[in-house]
């Protein structure tokens, strides 16, 4: 069975994942995301749960070096040095063009025919496969790649920034298959794409 790509994101009201540009660069992240402990905790347990990760350049380098040595730094409480153990761990890939090294269990997928690399890992894989960058998750939502939307939605309204996805052609139907809610007023909701493409890898080059 192929795996599920599941676009994972922290999210204001009015669905942008961030107000200026690298403000997520430390551990603590913008002042608009309520992530105590509970929250993180359930992230790592939905961390552990994927099969892998698929982070575009941004995000990836953002995550190393904090996550691998968050692992063994004694001032952090313990649930954050278990999610850079899982972080450090997990399967990744790294989407980039100019990329050519990664440590930390990652590969590389570059080139221009990234997607239709990717949609070939996807069949390939089994299990849910975390994506992290708007800008990979929209040509996979373009390519009809993208299985779920798992968004984490913060009480605040940014007004402005980078948004959730880039412009589109048409509208997406989605279907709400899980939701929930934590301290602080932050809620969850699990999305299915309806349109998203099952079974083998799609010909992507017309």
């Amino acid at each position: 069975m192929a795996g599920r790509f599941v676009y994972w994101m922290n999210v204001s009201l009015d669905l942008f994942i961030e107000r200026e540009a690298g403000e997520h660069g430390d551990i603590e992240g913008p002042s608009w995301i309520r992530l105590g402990e509970p929250l993180h905790r359930e992230f790592n347990a939905r961390a552990r749960a994927m099969s892998m990760m698929v982070q575009g350049r941004k995000v990836y380098e953002m995550m190393d070096p904090f996550w691998p040595n968050a692992r063994t730094d004694e001032s952090l409480p313990g649930f954050l040095r278990e999610y850079g153990e899982i972080w450090t761990n997990i399967p990744k890939v790294l989407v980039s063009r100019t990329r050519t090294t990664a440590e930390h269990n990652t590969r590389i997928i570059g080139g221009d025919n990234a997607i239709e690399q990717l949609a070939v890992l996807r069949q390939e894989t089994e299990g849910d496969i975390g994506i992290g960058g708007a800008n990979l998750a929209t040509q996979l939502l373009r390519a009809h790649l993208l299985d779920e939307l798992l968004l984490f939605t913060h009480p605040v309204v940014l007004g402005a920034g980078r948004p959730l996805f880039d412009a589109l052609d048409h509208p997406i139907e989605l279907d709400l298959v899980e939701q929930g809610s934590f301290d602080q007023g932050v809620t969850m909701h699990r999305y299915a794409v309806r349109g998203a493409l099952v079974g083998s890898a799609p010909d992507l080059t017309n």
